[in-house]
């Protein structure tokens, strides 16, 4: 027996160190946080970025490792690399690159800077334009135009101002860092120096001049989701982290950046979507990639837009909004922020297959002995369009007489349309699309037959950076393919 024992023993071991071997962890989950997140970050945003990196790991365990250097040789870097987690540029020109490259997916906006001239405290050369830079007795320190964003951003903002080439022939030194400007100012091996006020207001030895050529462009400063990530929601996490007005953005703002309108920091946010109930079967598949993604819940209410309009206006406030159509916005837009047409689709008359009461447009519905379900004027947006639709026509009355039943939604009709309770429903060719098997559908054209559904984010919501990154998620081609499969006709922009 003790052989017997021995050998099942080994086996034993052999079996569970191939589990081992072959198990790794979920890289989205909260169990992956012994792994560093790998950040790129510009050079001159090192203190507020460090500092959120500290408190991130303090409140959620989960440490990151920072790689500070100028934006452009990040960017360079991360092209010959495809390796990292998020990336930070000193400037939005870098994520435009980035975009063009590939490289990026999400992209959270943080703070803005402008450049400014910088000399020693009490300015002893009278360094007060651009020009003074040019005297024959000033030695000046500049970024690199092409590795560090204070050198593009100063090129870009003085060859507006024709004043570029003689600059650059005037520098003592371009430099590979802001941080690196600063400190040759600041040791004394230049006069001047050109950075960004949030960096001059880091060095108590040192004085910003700022001139009206270098106030525009602003830089903007962005944290980017790496497509190279191989943890993206961990990722996200700390992008959220770092552009939250609770958290990240109050170190940016002690630094003295000018910082976005972030979010509130929760570890999982919870929002509330309200959308027309047409909406539904195009959107769920990206809602529940969105959750999954992005670390969050998203308490979806379907429903007819009346009724949802009604509970808006009663004081409920959804994170965002999704409607059926644009006059369901229009009646409480002021709780939202611009809305954003994302589909359109138009109204249709459905009927039994094989069409046996040989219905051909509206005027049939005003027959003798037709069972017709509409949807409810005040409750639904298919409801209202109806309704306006017969009244243009002029047969509102005639057609009302022979209504058997109205719902506030259109997959109500559809329901008694198969069961055989009704001849004829008037729906939207989205609604019928998914049942083209077993109904008839006529088409309704001319004026006052298409219904676009716009997207909004509400005003007050404390996710509303988290919202507007949805609204993106159903502007992707592959949110497009599911609106197009699901009887709807785009509207929105093409996404990557």
């Amino acid at each position: 027996m003790a052989p017997f024992r021995i050998l099942w023993g080994s086996i034993t071991l052999a079996i569970v160190l191939i589990v081992l071997l072959r198990w790794t962890p979920s890289s989205n989950s909260l169990s992956s946080i012994n792994r560093p997140l790998e950040l790129l970050c510009a050079a001159g945003l090192k203190g507020p970025v460090e500092a959120a990196a500290l408190d991130f790991e303090r409140i959620t365990g989960q440490s990151v490792q920072i790689q500070f250097a100028g934006s452009g040789t990040l960017l360079s870097n991360l092209r010959v690399s495809q390796r990292g987690d998020l990336f930070i540029p000193a400037d939005n020109s870098f994520v435009d690159i980035g975009r063009s490259n590939h490289l990026l997916a999400e992209v959270l906006p943080l703070a803005q800077m402008s450049a400014v001239i910088v000399v020693p405290k009490g300015n002893p050369k009278a360094i007060h334009s651009v020009a003074d830079l040019l005297r024959d007795d000033i030695r000046v320190s500049l970024g690199s135009p092409d590795s560090v964003a204070i050198g593009s951003i100063t090129r870009r903002a003085l060859v507006k101002s024709g004043q570029w080439t003689a600059l650059a022939a005037q520098a003592t030194v371009f430099k590979p860092t802001v941080n690196d400007i600063a400190n040759d100012v600041k040791l004394g091996a230049v006069d001047a120096g050109i950075v960004w006020d949030a960096t001059a207001a880091l060095y108590p030895e040192l004085q910003a001049v700022p001139v009206p050529e270098l106030a525009v462009p602003r830089a903007e400063v962005s944290v980017c989701l790496l497509k190279s990530s191989t943890q993206p929601t961990v990722a996200l996490r700390f992008a959220r982290f770092l552009a939250a007005r609770d958290q990240g953005l109050r170190h940016f703002a002690l630094a003295g950046f000018s910082v976005a309108l972030g979010d509130l920091w929760t570890l999982r946010p919870s929002v509330l979507l309200f959308s027309g109930a047409v909406n539904r079967s195009a959107i769920e598949p990206t809602l529940r990639e969105f959750e999954e993604r992005e670390g969050v819940e998203i308490t979806r209410v379907y429903n007819g837009c009346g009724i949802l309009t009604a509970q808006i206006r009663s004081g409920q406030k959804p994170d965002a909004y999704f409607a059926c159509d644009v006059s369901f916005m229009d009646s409480v837009q002021s709780q939202f922020q611009p809305a954003v047409a994302l589909a359109e689709t138009s109204l249709v008359i459905i009927t039994r297959k094989g069409n046996p009461s040989k219905i051909s447009g509206l005027p049939d519905l005003a027959r003798d002995g037709l069972k017709t379900g509409l949807c409810n004027e005040q409750q639904s947006a298919l409801g209202a369009l109806t309704a306006r639709l017969l009244r243009q026509y002029g047969l509102f009355d005639a057609v009302m007489k022979r209504v058997a039943v109205q719902t506030p939604t259109a997959d109500l009709l559809l329901n008694q349309l198969r069961s055989g309770a009704l001849d004829a429903a008037v729906v939207y060719e989205a609604n019928a699309s998914q049942v083209l098997a077993t109904v008839e559908v006529i088409p309704l054209r001319g004026p006052g037959t298409l219904a676009t559904q716009p997207y909004a984010v509400g005003r007050l919501s404390n996710n509303a950076l988290l919202m507007q990154r949805l609204m993106t998620a159903l502007q992707s081609d592959i949110a497009r393919a599911r609106f197009e499969s699901n009887g709807f006709r785009w509207k929105g922009p093409s996404g990557d």
